[in-house]
């Protein structure tokens, strides 16, 4: 059955929740329709078992998002965020990085942090206009076809950023 391309965006209110390992088959399908080097199932499985924080973002009966962040000396580090094609520009990746800030703020966290690749200026817009600043780079860090991808590393100092 075909569906319409915004049959996620506009379908019902966007709910944040704890990521379950029920949801780790929804969640791969998303990371592997968006990315040519997807994170493994076991990769989400770990970070569940290690309670990262470990988020799903539904609208109706679907998953349309994720995240995962670490949160540990007084920093928080997003991990993997991700968005269903379908659900894009809808300002779910807003939220849902909104949503990380407020609970590593809520756990006392000092800085957040995150690694994007350089090519991804959609990604880059958001985090800059949420008021992260790129802060250098990691050489080699993404696998990319024909070889590796650099990183662009973004802080955003929460308790300046008045979220």
């Amino acid at each position: 059955m075909a569906t319409a391309p915004d049959q996620f965006a506009h379908a019902a209110e966007l709910t944040i929740r704890v990521m379950h390992d029920a949801d780790v088959a929804e969640v791969i399908g998303i990371e592997r329709a968006s990315y040519q080097f997807p994170w493994t199932e076991g990769i989400f499985h770990d970070c569940l078992r290690v309670s990262y924080l470990c988020r799903v973002a539904v609208q109706g009966q679907h998953i349309v998002g994720y995240a995962v962040m670490s949160m540990g000396a007084g920093e928080a580090h997003i991990l993997n965020l991700c968005v269903r094609e379908e659900s894009r520009r809808a300002g779910v990746g807003r939220q849902l990085i909104r949503y990380l800030l407020d609970q590593a703020e809520a756990a006392g966290m000092l800085e957040a942090f995150l690694e994007v690749r350089p090519s991804n200026a959609i990604a880059i817009r958001l985090y800059q206009s949420l008021g992260f600043s790129q802060i250098g780079g990691r050489r080699g860090y993404y696998q990319a076809l024909g070889g590796r991808e650099d990183a662009a590393v973004l802080r955003l100092r929460l308790d300046e950023a008045g979220l």
